[in-house]
């Protein structure tokens, strides 16, 4: 996995670093599953930006596998990404 950067675009906060992999990067769409590296709350509604180690970035929201392993205590859950943006380019 890929360390990336995770953001709260309403309020442009910085939430925490993730563990994050593509599933699918194409011209139509994008969307992966990640992992948060600290214990954070996640709300479904929001929606984040996600930072990637490339320096791109784009928006995205997050849906928490429930059908995916949790690991450790506190409980940290895999997050499906899918965005509704393009990735783009530090400028």
């Amino acid at each position: 996995m890929t360390i990336g950067k995770l953001y709260r675009v309403s309020d442009n906060e910085f939430i925490t670093e993730v563990n994050y992999k593509f599933q699918d990067e194409s011209e139509t769409g994008w969307w992966g599953e990640l992992t948060l590296t600290d214990y954070k709350r996640i709300n479904d509604n929001d929606i984040y930006l996600i930072e990637l180690d490339d320096n791109r970035w784009g928006r995205c929201r997050l849906r928490k596998r429930v059908n995916r392993a949790v690991s450790g205590v506190p409980p940290r859950y895999v997050y499906q990404f899918t965005g509704i943006s393009e990735l783009k380019q530090p400028e």
